[in-house]
């Protein structure tokens, strides 16, 4: 009597396809040769195998694991982010210039030159940075990160987060709330409104608040909030609830009347998403304590502008390697579809670059609900990262993996070789400016960044 054949299909799934489909038990392998089968990809992999950049690695995750980001306070964005002017926007992902950007962020260009008053009105606006008066710089190039179109104009309040470990610092913006707001490109009158409202108000006490907190461990919210069911990118409805409790004390102790303080309470309760604007920081000048370790192959910058996708490597210092930026696919809000869609934009993707975010998502399963997909397939995005990440944190650990640690430190070589890339949960703009957000979904940075970087980390350590 002849035995059922066991099948083992490697690589290419047509035969197991086709042979499940006669019935036949199939367990298939899916692999590629390293790189694609590229062979100057696989021979920069090879070049890259060695014991020094084992150990320039090692250097930059014990850098990573070790930082420690507490907010220490706010300010405004002209007296302390280094080389900002009034004449100065930053903006999220790779530089670019008026000419080259999506709807999005001359959207929130328009809106951010009126806020300062520098025009008056759309068609003022578009004509002053169409003229070259402005200077546009990514934020990542100042300490900076802002979500979305992640624009940073001279008087706008931001978040100073500190690495206690390192002595460095990161800045951000605070978190405006979802729907028709300035990093989505809206300015009309009621955006501007409340951004004004934030500085004149909101700012000045929560400012108060933080001083007399004394700083926030940004380290333990995450870690808290992770164990609560958040990732920390577009799902933070923990880590804002612990910010709250943690600020009530400090908000209601301070000089702020009792309708700002109440307003405060209603904002940053009204908004889900007021902790990424700490998260993000707080993973931005953990990422900076890592970088510019020669021989590295560790990814401390990933970055959207709307037009363009570009990643920074350790090893490659402030190098940007860009592709252009990719299609979201997920959940609109009624009314919008995909034809609406901006490509991906925002510096939020600083949390996966980080080791939470997307590469958490299996320990979060309510997050699938706002950008599309099941809970088991987030649950196997988070345990594929484990094969492109440098090291597991500690300090990060998730529930749902019976509390393994996050998987930390994206690292080029990796991706390169199996061709898995990092996933990334974010919000959706609408590719016109002044409308604003239009759903949530999942997006994979293009794979030609981390070639492109591969083969110049190869380049810069030839003799």
């Amino acid at each position: 009597m002849i035995a059922e054949p066991r099948i083992l299909n490697i690589g290419t799934s047509l035969f197991a396809d086709a042979l499940a489909a006669q019935g036949a038990t199939v367990l298939h392998v899916d692999w590629q040769p390293p790189g694609g089968g590229n062979p100057r990809l696989a021979a920069a992999l090879a070049a890259l195998e060695r014991p020094d950049v084992e150990q320039a690695n090692r250097q930059a995750i014990e850098r990573l694991l070790q930082a420690r980001p507490v907010l220490v306070g706010m300010g405004i964005a002209g007296e302390i982010i280094p080389g900002m002017t009034q004449t100065t926007v930053l903006h999220a992902g790779p530089p670019i210039q008026w000419d080259q950007m999506s709807g999005p962020l001359r959207g929130a260009v328009i809106g951010g030159l009126i806020y300062e008053g520098l025009a008056q009105s759309e068609e003022d606006a578009t004509a002053l940075a169409a003229s070259g008066a402005i200077r546009f710089v990514p934020c990542h190039e100042r300490a900076a990160v802002g979500p979305m179109a992640g624009v940073i104009t001279a008087s706008m309040p931001v978040f100073i987060v500190e690495n206690r470990a390192a002595g460095n610092r990161a800045y951000a913006t605070v978190n405006e709330g979802l729907g028709k707001v300035l990093r989505y490109g809206a300015y009309a009158p009621d955006v501007i409104e409340k951004l004004k409202w934030i500085a004149e108000r909101f700012y000045p006490a929560l400012r108060e608040a933080i001083e007399r907190s004394g700083g926030l461990d940004l380290q333990a919210l995450i870690a808290q909030a992770l164990h609560m069911g958040d990732e920390c990118h577009n799902r933070n409805r923990a880590g804002t609830s612990l910010f709250i409790r943690a600020i009530t004390p400090h908000l209601l102790a301070g000089s702020a009347d009792r309708e700002t303080v109440a307003r405060a309470f209603a904002f940053i309760s009204g908004n889900d998403h007021f902790f990424l604007n700490l998260s993000m920081p707080a993973m931005k000048c953990s990422l900076d304590a890592a970088h510019n370790i020669p021989r590295s192959t560790l990814v401390t910058t990933m970055a959207r502008n709307g037009t363009e996708f570009g990643i920074r490597v350790s090893g490659t210092g402030d190098r940007w390697f860009t592709a252009p930026a990719q299609t979201i696919r997920g959940l609109f809000f009624p009314g919008f579809t995909e034809a609406d869609a901006n490509p991906d934009i925002g510096d939020s993707a600083i949390t996966e670059t980080g080791g939470i975010g997307g590469l958490c998502m299996g320990n979060a399963p309510a997050i699938v609900g706002f950008v599309g997909g099941t809970a088991a397939d987030a649950l196997r995005y988070t345990l594929s990262m484990y094969e492109l990440t440098l090291a597991e944190n500690p300090a990060f650990t998730l529930p749902a993996l019976n509390f393994r640690g996050a998987p930390t430190g994206i690292d080029v070589r990796r991706v390169v070789e199996t061709g898995i890339l990092p996933i990334i949960n974010t919000g959706i703009a609408h590719r016109e400016p002044g409308i604003g957000m239009v759903g949530a979904g999942l997006v994979h940075p293009p794979r030609e960044c981390f070639e492109q970087a591969l083969l110049a980390l190869v380049e810069e350590q030839r003799p």
